[in-house]
């Protein structure tokens, strides 16, 4: 939206003239459905006769005094921010407004709940979005001091960063409607320690909560809280919860060496949240989805504990310690990356969360690294919009992956302690990432300036591939590893990396009968150690995922690969040639088919939870953008085959059948498939182990719905039976899936002609509009979402454009006259927002990948 945005060159100059000592922040939650009141008293310092300005995004603002003087409220307030002119050396600030509650989960988002009417509250600031609240220096490097005092419904709970008082209960002032007004009541929370705004918190409403504690290694006394709401409260697991916790503190507080720094530790499940959680120093926001009300596969419980565990790091790396500007959210995401990661395999029961980060965190890194967008590790972020599209896998799990390589090139106590060092040193203060590589260069006595540069200061992937010659005996006579890079991208980088040798044994099994760990640099690497061996059925580089690269397959090994992948015993092993095979499909080096050979023939013996969610996830992809079009339907009509043949056959109960039923259900092609499906759904056909529960049996209806095997009313009646905001979420996806240019233009119509559906109705409805089954009904939309990119991007808030121009994109169709359409809009929009066009070219690039995929997978047939 204009005026919305902040440059990192505005921020550096309001820096250097003001420096904040401390907010105080008066909310009033009882104003009604629409606006909350807003009173903000800020305290900073500045350079005398200085000029600047401060945020605030409101309906209205009814008085701002500076220093005791009334401002004038017309000259002073315009789009998001307060021109603040004559600055004293000492200041004191008051704004006074009402502001706009979202339903876009950015600033304080409303909800109500269907099941009960009960209205919830919270906040989510990161990035730019706590000046939706309160008038604020909105910038991570201008920290203060925050005391909220909150008045609302009495019979609410009220939960901020400090621990929640005492409130004050008295009679109601205000209210709308007839009858008596419930009483309302005030908690006037402590001062936080100086924080950046964006970690600040508000969660309000009639949650229900859970309490325990445990001892820091400080040896204070640390309260904990489980928050959900009450209609979901029966199904919130709060022991498992405050276990795994428990199980994050103490490995944390050993690992770096610095006691837990805040007061009390709440964890809040929150509806219609945008991301998996959020770290708000003490008071962690997380999505309901991680609230099983249904049965759910162990990749997802696995990822709500690494989920804990990454915003538990946060606690340190990012609100002890912050970044000073957006460029080095890295050393957030990353380090909380990799630190969930080692601790969830080292301090709980999923040990095997590396191989679960080489299934998903690099497979979306590899991604994100091979687009137009790509970027180095520490981005260039030069305003507010560039931060918004770098949540990416480069940020989260490149980084993650290059601090793994990091810990074991420096040795990983060398690595912990300097971490412990850098917090000790800058506690409560922000940095940037010199301040942490010289004190991992003290501890381990490396320099890493050439690393930094190498790893985080470049982009781009590289690619190791095995060179094999083999004599007349069956013995290696030369091995060698090459290294590409891409033109764009073409720095050559050193890695360390393991190379495995895999024959079958006597039983059947695919083992590992030698292993080297190498250096790899340069083009070429020569392996003089492997000669005269026995070459083996499959060679794998990068085993045990040692390096973050590409690593590909020669013929002998994929063919093995194809035949026996299920027969290698050790699961990161397996995920690591899945991962190769996918990239050699994707890079279309390797037929499309050949994959669905692959992934048929062996996923059903994975017996990894997230490398099975992962493959099938590809495997959709693979069948409906990368097969030859002319090909597409007997491909797409064999995977559903294929899918409920594994279904059947997987064990009574299992992960596997669950999550083969579910991609069976939304991969239906033919009239036959549609009805297995609807007879499971009914009862009439039943699989042993299965119970067809609340969340599977929508996700069989979604499935029927864009095969077009059930109607508008279906939908309907399977919402009345499920009033909740889940049922919602389902009903608005199997509608927009519908296959029929009706239904097809009614979700056009919701999402982009009006602007009223909150954020997760966006994003389900969007899922469903565009599911590859009705492919061919999008055709008449290609225009029209053109037409709609910059009122959707000008007029919507950053989540909500992100949902709609992602996720309406007709990319099913793939095609070239798709590829046409959106080249034309870049080239007659080259002064449109970068952040936008960096999402238009991320869409270019998955056609221009899929294009190049199908004409590989037509030279194959």
């Amino acid at each position: 939206m204009p005026g919305e945005n902040l440059t990192r060159i505005e921020a550096q100059e309001r820096r250097e003239i003001v420096d904040t000592q401390s907010y105080e922040i008066s909310l009033d939650l009882t104003k009604g459905a629409e606006v909350f009141g807003s009173r903000s008293v800020v305290r900073f310092t500045a350079t005398p006769g200085a000029s600047t300005f401060i945020d605030l995004i409101a309906r209205e603002v009814r008085e701002i005094t500076l220093n005791g003087e009334p401002v004038d409220v017309d000259s002073a307030f315009a789009d998001s921010r307060i021109r603040l002119t004559g600055l004293a050396a000492e200041n004191t600030l008051i704004v006074d407004a009402d502001c706009l509650y979202t339903n876009t989960g950015e600033g304080l988002h409303r909800f109500v709940d269907p099941v009960d009417g009960e209205v919830y509250l919270y906040s989510q600031f990161e990035v730019p979005d706590s000046r939706r609240v309160f008038a604020v220096f909105e910038q991570p490097d201008l920290k203060a001091t925050f005391q909220f005092t909150i008045t609302a419904p009495a019979a609410w709970k009220v939960v901020s960063n400090s621990p929640t008082p005492e409130p004050i209960v008295h009679d109601a002032s205000t209210g709308s409607g007839t009858g008596e007004k419930p009483a309302v009541a005030t908690w006037g929370f402590e001062p936080t320690p100086r924080i950046s705004s964006y970690i600040t918190a508000i969660i309000a409403g009639p949650y229900e909560a859970t309490f325990s504690e445990l001892t820091s290694a400080s040896g204070r006394v640390i309260p904990l809280g489980v928050y959900g709401r009450k209609s979901l409260w029966e199904h919130l697991d709060a022991d498992y919860i405050f276990d795994k916790t428990r199980e994050g503190f103490a490995y944390y507080e050993e690992k770096f060496g610095v006691p837990y720094p805040f007061a009390k530790y709440d964890q809040l499940f929150v509806p219609e949240f945008n991301a998996g959680a959020m770290e708000n120093a003490g008071a962690v926001t997380f999505t309901e989805t991680y609230v099983f009300r249904s049965k759910v596969t162990d990749a997802v419980k696995e990822r709500r504990v690494v989920t804990i565990l990454h915003e538990l790091a946060h606690m340190w790396f990012g609100d002890l310690v912050t970044m000073k500007w957006w460029n080095d959210l890295w050393l957030n995401e990353s380090f909380a990356e990799w630190a969930s990661t080692i601790a969830t395999a080292e301090a709980t029961e999923w040990r095997e969360a590396w191989t679960t980060f080489n299934a998903m965190e690099k497979t979306w890194a590899y991604r994100q690294d091979q687009l137009p967008s790509t970027h180095p590790i520490v981005a260039e972020i030069n305003d507010l919009d560039d931060v918004q599209v770098n949540f990416d896998g480069i940020t989260y799990a490149k980084g993650g992956s290059v601090l793994k390589q990091l810990a074991a090139w420096v040795g990983i106590e060398a690595f912990f302690a300097g971490v412990s060092e850098y917090f000790q040193k800058h506690s409560w203060g922000n940095t940037e990432l010199s301040d942490l590589l010289v004190e991992l260069e003290r501890t381990s006595g490396r320099d890493l300036s050439t690393w930094s540069k190498k790893w985080l200061e470049t982009a781009g992937v590289n690619t190791l591939s095995p060179v094999i010659a083999e004599a007349a005996d069956g013995t290696i006579s030369r091995f060698a590893v090459t290294q590409t890079a891409p033109a764009d991208y073409p720095t050559i980088r050193p890695h360390r990396l393991g190379i495995g040798f895999y024959d079958l044994d006597e039983a059947g099994a695919l083992v590992r009968v030698h292993h080297v760990e190498v250096d790899v640099d340069g083009d070429r690497t020569e392996i003089p150690e492997l000669q005269g061996r026995k070459r083996p059925a499959l060679v794998l580089l990068n085993d045990e995922d040692l390096a973050y690269a590409k690593i590909r397959l020669d013929e002998r090994s994929l063919e093995t690969a194809i035949a026996h992948l299920a027969d290698i015993s050790d699961p990161l092993a397996r995920s690591l040639v899945w991962g190769a095979a996918w990239d050699q499909t994707r890079d279309a080096e390797s037929a499309a088919s050949d994959y669905l050979d692959l992934v048929l023939g062996n996923i059903g013996r994975e017996t990894e939870s997230t490398t099975v969610r992962t493959t099938l996830a590809q495997l959709q992809t693979a069948a409906s953008l990368y097969v030859t079009p002319e090909n597409r339907v007997a491909a797409r009509t064999r995977v559903a085959d294929g899918l409920w043949e594994l279904a059947q056959a997987a064990a009574p109960g299992s992960d596997s059948q669950l999550q083969f039923v579910a991609a069976f259900a939304n991969a239906l092609v033919t009239p036959e498939h549609a009805d297995t499906v609807r007879r499971l759904r009914d009862g009439d056909l039943t699989l042993d182990g299965l119970t067809i529960d609340t969340d599977l049996s929508w996700q069989l209806l979604a499935g029927l719905a864009a095969a077009g095997a059930v109607d508008a009313a279906d939908i309907d009646a399977a919402l009345a039976a499920d009033n909740t905001s889940k049922g919602a979420e389902f009903a608005a996806q199997a509608r927009a899936a519908l296959p029929t240019p009706e239904a097809k233009q009614a979700a056009w119509a919701a999402l982009v002609e009006n602007d009223d559906l909150s954020n997760t109705l966006v994003r389900s409805s969007a899922l469903g509009f565009t599911h590859p089954s009705g492919a061919a009904l999008l055709r008449p939309f290609v225009a029209s979402y053109f037409d709609s990119l910059l009122p959707l991007w000008e007029g919507r808030t950053f989540q909500v454009a992100n949902y709609l121009i992602v996720g309406l994109y007709p990319k099913a169709l793939a095609d070239e006259e798709l590829r046409s359409a959106t080249r034309a809009w870049l080239a007659a929009h080259p002064d449109a927002a970068p952040a936008l066009r960096r999402l238009v070219h991320e869409n270019l690039a998955d056609v221009d990948r899929a294009l190049a995929a199908q004409a590989r997978d037509a030279d194959q047939g």
